[in-house]
């Protein structure tokens, strides 16, 4: 079924055939009807997968039918999220996919000046994305009125546990309306965002997408036994044999962010990062000219796993393994979204052997090894811009051919 099929308003079908969405991804498909109906939904989601227009989509539609200007002062769909750079990407979302309708959707995060924001409040605004504690923060002030509120989603709900938002999602429920439609949407399931979820919803209408696999099926997986002292070489050479691809590098902290950043500004790579000691009007632009792909490489901690939807991530590179195997999930989804494909290699070193276990343990399957002889490992420490070769390419080729191999074997007993 295409989007043009679907009886939703003219508007946003407009917008939709603008940004070249023809077909719903699975959890569109499963989430927009029940959403529409009105229904509230507990969706269990992978990262990548298009929940983000999942519910964008039909809220946008119920409240352009249901527009009344008079009513305009009144927040009607509240999205609470964890961090800043997922409020001003949601937004974003609404605001695209909304932008011939009459409604005014709104970001509302820390690191901006109050003045700026509550005014665009007291102008009036239909959908509001916003962090707890700058909303909260302003509800307390008088600029935010939630008594009209007739939707409440809960975008990356496990993030948000994790943050320790609970008491915030709690005192959300007591300030709207108890007759209220909730959309809950998680990447990860366990036993507390059950009882997270169970205590939010409705007899929801429950949506889990590719429970087996928690990493997108779009994205290929292969790891390098790498010395943590060499990695910086390794990476010299993928991006130098990779230079038109866009690359996304995480490593585990901020000081090692910089630390790469430097190294490969020595060898005349042009990166930028992005970590938490940077400004959120920093965090932002990055973020912007990585997507406008400015700059093909993108330094980044773990801050920019989480919900970011960055276009046409050609590869993720695990630098430093992640020390929560989940966050593995996180990071290589920022590749291989909706229906395209992507490509993750990690770097593990010795020490890092136990992490890569618990990665693939919490996975439930190996990750493919790309071997490196000898012979490979000492050219790459003396790897130099005069002398480019593709042996990347070829060990990702072969890797993913040797997958292919063992899974036709497979088949056949």
């Amino acid at each position: 079924m295409k989007f043009e099929q679907y009886n939703i308003e003219p508007e946003i079908k407009r917008s939709l055939a603008e940004l070249d969405f023809k077909r719903p991804t699975d959890i569109q498909f499963k989430a927009i009807p029940s959403i529409l109906k009105g229904e509230d939904v507990l969706a269990i989601a992978q990262t990548g997968t298009g929940k983000t227009a999942a519910f964008a989509i039909p809220i946008l539609h119920l409240l352009q039918r249901r527009y009344n200007i008079k009513k305009r002062k009144e927040v009607k769909c509240l999205v609470m999220v964890p961090t800043r750079e997922l409020a001003v990407q949601i937004a974003e979302a609404f605001i695209q996919i909304g932008k011939y309708t009459r409604l005014v959707i709104m970001g509302l995060y820390g690191g901006e000046e109050q003045d700026a924001q509550i005014k665009k409040l007291e102008k009036g605004v239909d959908i509001l994305v916003a962090t707890p504690g700058r909303m909260f923060d302003l509800h307390s002030q008088g600029h935010i009125d939630l008594s009209s509120v007739s939707t409440l989603i809960l975008d990356e709900a496990d993030h948000m546990l994790a943050k320790g938002f609970l008491k915030d999602i709690q005192d959300i429920l007591k300030r709207i309306p108890p007759r209220h439609q909730t959309l809950f949407f998680s990447a990860t399931i366990d036993h507390s965002i059950k009882a997270l979820a169970n205590s939010v919803v409705r007899n929801p209408i429950r949506i889990q997408i590719s429970p087996k696999d928690p990493v997108s099926k779009n994205v290929s997986h292969s790891v390098s036994f790498v010395e943590m002292d060499d990695k910086r070489f390794f990476l010299e050479r993928l991006v130098r044999e990779l230079h038109d691809k866009k690359i996304l590098v995480f490593v585990r902290t901020k000081v090692r962010a910089e630390r790469v950043h430097n190294a490969m500004k020595r060898v005349n790579i042009e990166t930028v990062t992005m970590h938490g000691d940077k400004e959120q009007d920093d965090r932002l632009a990055v973020m912007k000219d990585f997507k406008k792909g400015l700059f093909k490489i993108l330094i980044a901690t773990d801050v920019s796993a989480r919900g970011i939807d960055i276009p046409d991530v050609d590869f993720v590179v695990n630098y430093d393994l992640p020390d929560v195997p989940e966050n593995y999930v996180h990071r290589v989804g920022r590749t291989g979204r909706g229906v395209k494909k992507g490509q993750a290699v990690s770097f593990c070193s010795e020490e890092e052997k136990p992490l890569l276990e618990s990665i693939e343990t919490w996975m439930g399957k190996a990750i493919r090894v790309m071997k490196i002889d000898k012979t490979d490992y000492a050219e790459t420490l003396n790897f130099s811009e005069e002398t480019p070769n593709d042996n990347w390419q070829l060990l990702l080729d072969q890797a993913e051919e040797a997958e292919k191999l063992s899974k036709r074997k497979k088949k056949k007993k």
